[in-house]
This record gives C-alpha cells, sequence and structure tokens, in this order.
C-alpha cells in the first residue's frame, strides 16, 4: 500500500491519545477504499483511539466507542460507512459471518477489526497492527505493524 504510514514490522511509539487519533487520520488517507485494517494488541491500549481518529479524518463527527457488546458498529461518513468490529468476546469467527460481516465488510469504505486473529486468514492481505503500553507515565503507546 503506497503512502501507508507504518512500514511491515516498523514500531512507533505514540505520547498519548491526540498522537493515536493523529496515526488514525493518516490510516484513513492511505487505505483505499474497501479496505480492511486488523487491530490486535493489549486490552486498553488504545484500538479504538485509533479507530477514533481514523473515523473522524472520514467525516464522521459524532462519537466513536468500542462496540465490544455490541460486536459491530457503522459508522456513516461522507466517504462511506466505517464498520467497526470488536471481536474480542467471539469464540468462533462463524458468529460474525452469521452477523453478514462479508457484506458489511464489501459495503464500507473501510473496516477496522479488532482481536481478529481468527480472520486473519480471510484477508490475508489486510494491515495488522499491534497496540501495546510503553511502561512508565505518560500514556505512551508502541505500535508495531505486523503484516
Amino acid at each position: 500500500m503506497d503512502g501507508f504510514p507504518l512500514a511491515v514490522n516498523e514500531v512507533r511509539v505514540l505520547a498519548g491519545e491526540d498522537a493515536q487519533r493523529a496515526l488514525g487520520a493518516a490510516l484513513a488517507t492511505a487505505l483505499p477504499p474497501g479496505a480492511l485494517l486488523f487491530l490486535d494488541g493489549e486490552l486498553g491500549a488504545g484500538k479504538t483511539t485509533l479507530t477514533q481518529g481514523l473515523v473522524a479524518a472520514l467525516g464522521f463527527t459524532d462519537t466513536v466507542t468500542s462496540p465490544t457488546y455490541a460486536l459491530m458498529h457503522v459508522y456513516p461518513t461522507p466517504a462511506g460507512n466505517v464498520l467497526h468490529v470488536d471481536a474480542y468476546r467471539v469464540r468462533d469467527a462463524a458468529e460474525l459471518y452469521e452477523m453478514d460481516l462479508d457484506a458489511l465488510v464489501e459495503g464500507s469504505r473501510l473496516s477496522v477489526i479488532e482481536w481478529g486473529e481468527t480472520l486473519y486468514a480471510d484477508w490475508p492481505d489486510a494491515p495488522i497492527l499491534h497496540l501495546e503500553h510503553v511502561d512508565g507515565e505518560g500514556g505512551e503507546r508502541r505500535i508495531t505493524r505486523r503484516r
């Protein structure tokens, strides 16, 4: 993907939520229409914060929250829908497919799937970003592009 803000295996340390949202905004412009992005990593490491920046950059002005309990949120933007999936509580990927995951991804400008390890093989070209806390104070996060 030309212009993707992180190369495969690149590690970046971000200082706080504003930096995470800024990276999300950069991802929004780099990912082509119809793209899918996987986010994994530690609880509370900023997967939803990154997604907030991404969705806002595409023109969504309302609140973006984690779809932990609903499993999926669809955010309408002027550029097209953004699908946000949280597969943390999903025991079998079939549950998501029963909720029309394929059709939702296909009809979206962009899809972001948190905790989607069981789906990696289904979208082998989708980038995977791993987020983790950095020891110490200050809210720094380490983001590594795995694929």
